[in-house]
């Protein structure tokens, strides 16, 4: 290509010297000089053209060359085109890592040697409060300020995330960890542990719980078994101390049958086997249980108002209404009334609970419903709970799709109210209820004592 560049200075050069002789060397060093200042004036004007092309990139056409000039358009051309299509690469492909990024449900930010703030996908400014406009470039303590972080950030030991509490949002914890990459920069990720941290508490809640139920048990058997075995007792005395034991055995096999029970409502694999079932003899056997626990201490009534069938599972629907009506027994003093309703609405049915007991404050009746909650843990273990009858009655709505309504106030007594989707729910007349529902209820409103 550069031998291309001489042939106009040489083609200058043999006209100078051809003129030599015929006009003298001043004309022929005048001819050489104003052929030399053309082949200047005209790479200047290539020059020119080329730095015009330059400024579009590649929105124009190459400008017209020849020689020399044609050959560097069409060099330059093609590495720009090149240099153009890698750019157009590293944009599409860290336009989709941006966009796999900010589509991650982890937090991500940037940050640089300085734990300045680079970027920040959605995720993480939703975690740790960052509004990307106004806080990029900001070091990451400013806005993360929890002393765990901080001190985490300058131990620079990121092996393991740090667990702090989210200051955006109240009651969101968060699992934080930096990746360090490239020459300074760090990687911080965040995400939200709010679920786990509830099923860790939950589990470590429940251990507890369970050791506690059945740690007083325990002791009172190791108890009575060593008084049995040191002293010698009279008959009855030790009639007396077996009895107890057997109350004491009694509480923790009713604490492991609700146990397993729940544990079975829970389980993702269970099926749910319905049948449609007559509603009217499994409420009298729930009020005749019911009356048996009371054993003549309160006044229990019973009232059917409209005859009905039930889809569902039998089982669970009596293991449901009959930890309702036991609690009743239970926080009911002596010579209170217990009512139980059973009616068809619009919507479906419902069985309602009421008390004349002690009744529940506010704060309490939205966590009724979690394993081993008691209002009150000292009154809870003299009536013989287990604390997990409402947690099997939630979990036995939730599978039919009902619902619990709970109304209560101290000393005011308790409503607790099932209610039943309409799907679940078909009114019969007495000849379709059967001999042994029709025989039993009257017609209308029956008030079994």
């Amino acid at each position: 290509m550069w031998l291309r560049g001489l042939i106009a200075p040489l083609a200058v050069a043999v006209i100078a010297l051809t003129a030599w002789p015929l006009a003298g060397a001043v004309a022929a060093l005048a001819v050489f000089g104003a052929g030399m200042l053309g082949v200047a004036a005209w790479h200047l004007i290539q020059l020119d053209a080329l730095t015009r092309w330059a400024g579009t990139a590649l929105e124009k056409a190459v400008p017209e060359g020849r020689g020399t000039w044609a050959i560097a358009y069409a060099a330059l051309y093609r590495r720009l085109r090149l240099r153009s299509a890698r750019q157009r690469d590293l944009r599409l492909a860290l336009d989709r890592f941006v966009s796999g990024a900010e589509a991650l449900p982890e937090g991500v930010v940037v940050l640089d040697g300085a734990n300045r703030i680079q970027w920040a996908n959605p995720r993480a400014q939703a975690h740790l409060g960052i509004e990307l406009r106004h806080d990029a470039g900001a070091p990451i303590v400013n806005l993360v300020r929890q002393p765990a972080f901080v001190q985490y950030l300058a131990n620079g030991d990121f092996s393991e995330p740090v667990v702090v509490e989210s200051q955006r949002e109240t009651g969101m914890t968060l699992s934080i960890q930096i990746v360090p990459f490239g020459m300074e920069e760090k990687l911080l990720m965040s995400r939200d542990i709010t679920r786990l941290e509830a099923v860790a508490r939950l589990r470590r809640d429940f251990i507890a719980n369970v050791s506690h139920e059945l740690k007083t048990p325990l002791t009172v058997l190791t108890g009575f078994l060593e008084t049995l075995a040191d002293m010698p007792l009279e008959e009855r005395q030790r009639q007396r101390y077996l009895a107890l034991m057997a109350e004491q055995a009694q509480n923790m096999q009713r604490l492991v049958d609700d146990l397993l029970t729940l544990s079975a409502l829970e389980s993702e694999h269970r099926v749910l086997l319905e049948a449609e079932f007559a509603i009217v003899p499994l409420l009298l056997q729930i009020s005749a249980d019911a009356k048996a626990l009371s054993a003549g201490r309160h006044e229990i009534t019973l009232n059917i108002r409209d005859q009905a069938n039930v889809l569902g599972s039998r089982d669970e629907f009596a293991s449901a209404f009959g930890n309702l009506v036991s609690n009743a027994v239970r926080y009911t003093p002596d010579g209170g009334h217990i009512a139980l309703d059973w009616r068809v609405t619009a919507d479906g049915a419902e069985f309602s609970v009421a008390d004349t007991g002690i009744g529940i404050a506010a704060e309490h009746i939205s966590r009724l419903t979690e394993r081993f909650y008691r209002v009150d843990r000292s009154r809870s273990r003299a009536t013989g709970g287990t604390g997990l009858g409402l947690a099997i009655v939630k979990h036995v709505l939730i599978r039919h799709q009902a619902e619990l309504v709970v109304d209560s106030a101290p000393a005011q007594g308790s409503r607790f109210t099932v209610r039943l989707p309409a799907r679940r729910v078909k009114v019969v007349t007495d000849a379709e209820a059967g001999p042994a529902a029709s025989s039993t209820v009257p017609t209308n409103t029956a008030s079994l004592r």
